[in-house]
């Protein structure tokens, strides 16, 4: 029975060092903060019935008397039985002998899963009958006594991560699924690159974690919100998309600098890389610019990064928005591979040939190995990655999947055309973002030609992350919002009123964590690395949430359902 060692790598990761002497921060503010100089491997059994874990133990504590809770894994012959907890595995030797009689009726009757603790000796394993694929492999436990502390019924699917279980299947009984050990690795890897990213803001670089409401008002723009009913008539909370508003405000308020694990809402359709509701780290800064910004991600990534992953080579590359879609179709680019695409215009200057002198004419046309007119680059960076996928397929191997290749992705546009409506102007990353100072001029002449001071960064062709430098002057604010997007300033009048006694210059930044770990950990899909997910449809399928509510309960809100005419082909359609 092999069990990977990720789980010492990761106490490794959190006994290392912060720094030699205590650091204190924040001047005479906060001189009791200061940083550990050292720490220690976790104590996994303190305050606990068990001496120890099951994988913990070694031929160094061979004669000691231990007593370990936790899963049967699986039973042979009525000899042996392998137990499970969180850190490992350990052999147990099930008691032949007519005294042990009832030791031998719990652990041979109860079911796999059931939940058990045993006490006894530690021993070695007859010669010849080590498992070196075990870390626990040398020794067994030679069991005194045992207590059923919860017995299992019939399992809906083996809790092994070589059995494989359909998505829905997993999702409805997903505290088994959190059994695996794949699901413990990424979890608990979270949890440390967590702590690490806290470290790293808060004990080395003074930020503070603040935390901001969750119940809000209606934001202009962006993606659809949850709304929540008050028992004002009409009146109704709006989660959150992103703490935005709130951490631009807390500059206003002169907190400097901020952080927080923020829980984010998204009315939008899941897909493998989103949810309704996800995580991200949030920071923001005064008196920053953006090279600042993107030198304390690099340096934050750099620190939080798993120990058993090749480190990270600093500063991360960059490239402007232009030219990530003229070289590789898209704003997010995969740079673990070459196929870049290759204009090739200058080539067919002169043809004759109608089709390409056609393609060269219009505005922006270029050919780029065929034609593409207005210059629909995007459409050769998708054909980019099909044509990867279908190499790779067939045995080559393009992208490394133990690679982890960032790029900064910079001078994004500050707007887009709406697809709606193409003579409307939407914000390309948010109406807060600040215009790039050289284009200022354009903003009342041709704003569509403005850069901003918005940048992504990616990983491996996903979107990871999207900060900018915010506007700090109100009137600039209120010309962008009214004049240019047509958005309703009342909604935002508390930010423009902030904005106007005294805003510090201010930045920042938020990293989907989410995506993040899926990312780190190699999982299809972020609902791997997410404890309790939704389903595709962004159904909770364990609690069968969303779920109805009885019309008295309601009435306090002063809303009613309204009933579509055939519930039966509503519910076929979801």
């Amino acid at each position: 029975m092999y069990f990977p060692s990720w789980l010492s790598q990761l106490c490794r990761g959190l006994s290392r060092p912060i720094g030699s002497t205590p650091q204190p921060i924040l001047g005479s503010l906060s001189r009791s903060l200061v940083l550990s100089s050292q720490r220690r491997i976790p104590e996994f059994s303190s305050f606990v019935a068990r001496t120890n874990t099951c994988g913990e133990l070694r031929s160094s504590h061979l004669g000691q008397e231990v007593t370990l809770c936790g899963w049967i894994q699986y039973r042979r012959q009525n000899i042996f039985l392998v137990l499970r907890d969180f850190h490992g595995l350990i052999q147990v030797v099930i008691p032949q002998d007519e005294s042990a009689a009832s030791v031998k009726k719990i652990l041979c009757e109860a079911p796999v899963e059931s939940v058990v603790q045993v006490s006894g000796t530690v021993i070695s394993r007859p010669p010849g009958q080590e498992n070196p694929k075990m870390p626990t492999g040398d020794i067994e436990i030679k069991v005194k006594t045992a207590k059923l502390l919860n017995s299992c019924k019939k399992l809906p699917f083996e809790v092994k991560d070589f059995v494989k279980k359909t998505e829905t299947l997993r999702l409805r009984y997903r505290y088994l699924d959190l059994r695996s050990f794949q699901m413990q690795y990424n979890l608990r890897l979270r949890s440390q690159m967590v702590m690490k990213m806290r470290e790293y803001l808060c004990n080395l670089h003074g930020f503070v974690d603040i935390e901001t409401p969750t119940l809000f008002k209606r934001t202009p723009g962006g993606a659809k919100e949850f709304l929540v009913p008050s028992r004002e008539p009409g009146k109704f909370y709006s989660l959150p998309q992103s703490p935005q508003q709130f951490k631009q405000l807390l500059m206003v308020g002169g907190l400097d600098r901020y952080f927080q694990v923020a829980r984010c809402y998204r009315d939008e359709g899941s897909r493998p890389d989103r949810q309704p509701e996800f995580t991200q780290i949030d920071i923001e800064m005064s008196f920053v610019d953006q090279t600042g910004i993107q030198s304390l991600i690099e340096g934050l990534l750099q620190y939080s990064w798993p120990n058993d992953k090749d480190p990270l080579v600093l500063p991360f590359p960059s490239v402007t928005f232009a030219e990530a879609l003229a070289t590789y179709g898209t704003d997010k680019p995969d740079t673990r591979f070459g196929m870049k695409i290759v204009d090739i215009s200058d080539m067919f200057r002169n043809t004759e040939i109608g089709l390409l002198q056609d393609g060269l004419s219009k505005p922006q046309g270029t050919i780029k190995a065929i034609c593409v007119p207005e210059g629909a680059c995007s459409l050769l960076g998708k054909l980019r990655l099909e044509c990867a996928d279908l190499l790779e397929m067939r045995g080559m191997v393009l992208r490394d999947t133990s690679l982890f290749s960032f790029l900064w992705v910079v001078d994004f546009p500050l707007f887009l055309p709406k697809e709606e409506n193409p003579r409307e102007l939407e914000s390309t990353h948010h109406p807060f973002t600040a215009p790039h100072p050289s284009d200022i001029y354009l903003l009342y002449t041709e704003p569509e030609k403005v850069r901003s001071q918005h940048f992504d960064l990616v990983l491996n062709g996903s979107e990871i992350g999207g900060g900018s430098i915010r506007i700090h002057d109100a009137d600039l604010q209120r010309y962008i919002l009214a004049t240019l997007l047509k958005e309703d300033v009342k909604l935002l009048s508390h930010l423009l009123q902030a904005l106007e006694y005294g805003a510090p210059p201010h930045g920042g930044i938020a990293l989907g964590l989410d995506r993040l770990m899926c990312l780190v950990t190699g999982a299809p899909s972020i609902r791997d690395v997410i404890a309790f997910p939704k389903s595709f449809r962004g159904h909770d399928l364990m609690s069968s949430a969303p779920d109805s509510v009885p019309s008295e309960e309601l009435k306090p809100y002063h809303i009613q359902v309204s009933w579509p005419a055939d519930p039966e082909a509503e519910k076929s359609s979801l």
